[in-house]
């Protein structure tokens, strides 16, 4: 079994007695359906409904366990602890608890194990103890090359207030409860969800060593969209569908050098 060790990935505890009510009115997803072995993918929005930060949910360890990029985890300590107003809840970070994946099975029993709430093609990870977790086979690169291929974005492809929840695919990923109540953000995601408005989406680009970020797609004399981030080769673009749809067959480039775009099968 081989045991990848997520050092990308950092862990923030939210606990206390009002700690599900109070995420519940904040987060995309329904608190409620979160439970022991049953993790969920959910977002923390801005008010205009953009995505600030995305994240893992987990029970265990006396908390609700926020597993999130460890390059956010600081702001979104302080953007919780900004709602946090009289409610009884600790918000801190958990320094000593790691984030491992698998993707046959979980790569340790020892902590909070559970299955990738986005595709079952993300595996499986746990969250535990430093101490106590086997030592990892390999670095967040093996996993990154993973979603990379499945062509989910995470993290720093939405950016920080750059891209609607539906715009990411943030539905289809299942962050995105339209059945629970009210949250940061949400009018406007649930006015784009049922008026069909969300005409973007967030699509694999793939081109030459050397990709750039905030560069223009372009089909022929028509720009269809924007590369957000880049890792070699790969990255993602923000892209209108319907342009898309209409550039098939044509030559796609960015800054003068062709790439390809794809649709996941998930979305």
């Amino acid at each position: 079994m081989s045991v990848i060790g997520l050092e990308d990935r950092s862990v923030v505890a939210v606990s206390g007695p009002d700690a599900r009510g109070f995420l519940q009115g904040l987060v995309t997803n329904d608190i409620e359906k979160l439970k022991p072995g049953r993790a969920l993918y959910a977002a923390l929005l801005s008010p205009q409904g953009k995505i600030l930060f995305d994240f893992l949910l987990a029970e265990g360890d006396g908390a609700i366990l926020i597993d999130c990029t460890a390059a956010s985890r600081d702001s979104l300590i302080k953007r919780l602890a900004m709602y946090r107003l009289r409610a009884k809840v600790q918000i801190e970070p958990r320094e000593q608890l790691a984030v491992l994946a698998g993707f046959e099975a979980p790569p340790s029993e020892r902590g909070v194990v559970f299955e990738d709430p986005r595709l079952a093609a993300l595996g499986f990870r746990t969250i535990g103890a430093r101490a106590e977790l086997p030592a990892p086979a390999h670095a967040s690169s093996s996993y990154h090359d993973r979603r990379l291929q499945l062509g989910v974005p995470e993290g720093a492809d939405f950016g920080l207030e750059r891209i609607f929840a539906l715009d990411g695919g943030l539905d289809e990923l299942r962050a995105v409860d339209f059945e629970k109540g009210c949250y940061v953000g949400q009018e406007l995601t649930a006015r784009m969800k049922h008026r069909g408005t969300a005409r973007k989406r967030l699509l694999p680009v793939e081109g030459p060593q050397g990709l750039a970020a905030d560069v223009e797609l372009r089909a022929g004399a028509h720009m269809i969209g924007e590369v957000v981030s880049v890792y070699g080769k790969r990255g993602f673009a923000l892209v209108r569908l319907d342009r898309l749809e209409e550039a098939a067959g044509s030559p796609i480039e960015a800054n003068g050098v062709g790439v390809s775009v794809t649709k996941p099968s998930w979305l």
